[in-house]
């Protein structure tokens, strides 16, 4: 089979878990003996990931251009992904087009309609407390909204969408109305052969956080530490130091940098395994947010036990417990990251769930499985499969109409700008 992954940016793995999770995707589809082309139009960066040394084609490629509509018949993918639901914006008329019996599935990476919809809950409310908003709430909150409408049509109108929570499945199908039949879930994947033990709790210090200082929700984390959950820790356990790794640390991060009270925003870490793996805590004080967390899977491959807020364990543990405890007050946070920190047994108590939890839920033999096997029966029934969805064929008919014209219109300008 030829696959063509359309791409929002080059992938950088080692920048964020979007960039991991999209290369176990592309992995998988190798796995599987088939031909894999990743497209994109961004600019590298010196972070991207060398995909043809992974046996993966690289295609730049132009936004609003018609090269791209000849690039992609040279090709004939039997599979088009897109990164995200912009990318299908973009991209996804230009692929019902030219390459029609190409079946065509959106990698939402989280719900991204969901993530700014908690932002905005949080700025309304009155309290530093994570967003608590049940269904109903959310579905209120997103709605109305542009983003949302935007995303839930990209989903509609794609033959499949790869779910990563299965709280966002549970959300589109029992709130939205989106059919089961569009959906899959595929959360991050472990090669379980890859675990391996870590530290005991006295080899181990300090507390930890991660998390690229782009992502919202990473940085809303990093300032309520700096304002409540930090000093009220620090007041438990006096002497503590809280070690902040992430790439693209902006000059607002860095001023927060204070040793003396021992707060160290360190930048991009070399090795996420070495420093999670050496810490005794992961602090992830989330407020808002979708999709899984790439900190906390690190925190359980790394065998460390962590504390979060139930925005950053959502739909990660399913029916286990948390390896570690969950707190959605400041004062809950720090009292339960400290008695962590402090109490060797419970802190092996946690440290032992971590690797079954991983087992259990994040098994990559399990989910790549499962994908290949969605993505050949929903492939050899392709054109029952689109029957069925007649609202995505509605919303196809007409964006790809008005996106056409508005791409086209783009490149007429464009050419009158440079006739050579």
């Amino acid at each position: 089979m030829r696959v063509v992954c359309i791409g929002q940016v080059w992938p950088e793995p080692t920048s964020s878990a979007a960039g991991s999770r999209l290369l176990q995707l592309l992995h998988s589809f190798r796995a599987q003996g088939w031909r894999v082309t990743f497209a994109c139009a961004a600019e590298r960066t010196e972070h991207s990931a060398d995909l043809t040394a992974q046996g993966i084609n690289e295609l730049p490629i132009a936004l609003n251009c018609s090269s791209f509509n000849t690039q992609l018949a040279e090709w004939q993918p039997d599979l088009v992904l897109f990164d995200r639901y912009l990318s299908e914006e973009q991209f996804g008329w230009r692929v019902a087009r030219t390459c029609p019996d190409a079946m065509r599935v959106l990698d939402t990476e989280d719900l991204h309609s969901l993530r700014y919809a908690r932002e905005r809950l949080l700025k309304q409310q009155s309290g530093d407390e994570p967003v608590n908003a049940d269904a109903e709430a959310l579905y209120g909150a997103m709605a109305n909204d542009d983003i949302a409408l935007r995303e839930v049509a990209a989903i509609y109108r794609s033959d499949m969408s790869l779910m990563i929570s299965e709280a966002e499945m549970a959300l589109l199908q029992e709130t939205f109305g989106v059919p089961a039949s569009l959906l899959h879930y595929i959360p991050f994947m472990v090669e379980p052969e890859a675990l391996s033990t870590s530290p005991g709790f006295a080899e181990r210090e300090h507390f930890v956080t991660i998390g690229n200082f782009r992502h919202g929700p990473n940085w809303d984390a990093v300032r309520w530490l700096k304002s409540d959950l930090w000093p009220a820790l620090r007041a438990r356990v006096p002497g503590a130091q809280l070690h902040i790794y992430g790439a693209y640390v902006a000059p607002k991060a860095t001023q927060l940098h204070n040793p003396g009270q021992g707060f160290h925003v360190c930048g991009r870490a070399v090795s996420v395994e070495a420093v999670m793996g050496r810490a005794r805590v992961c602090l992830a004080p989330l407020r808002f947010g979708a999709g899984l967390k790439g900190k906390l899977l690190d925190a359980l491959r790394t065998q460390t036990p962590s504390v979060t807020t139930a925005i950053g364990a959502e739909g990660m543990a399913g029916s286990q417990s948390w390896p570690g405890a969950l707190a959605n007050t400041a004062a809950d946070f720090a009292e339960a990251a400290a008695a962590l920190y402090t109490d060797a047994a419970r802190w092996q108590t946690a440290r032992a769930r971590c690797l079954p939890l991983l087992r259990e839920r994040f098994d990559a033999g399990v989910h790549r499985t499962a994908l290949i096997e969605r993505l050949c029966a929903v492939r050899t029934h392709l054109r029952e499969h689109r029957q069925r969805n007649f609202t995505g064929a509605l919303l196809n008919h007409h964006h790809h109409k008005s996106t056409q014209y508005m791409s086209q219109w783009i490149e007429a300008k464009q050419r009158l700008r440079n006739p050579e």
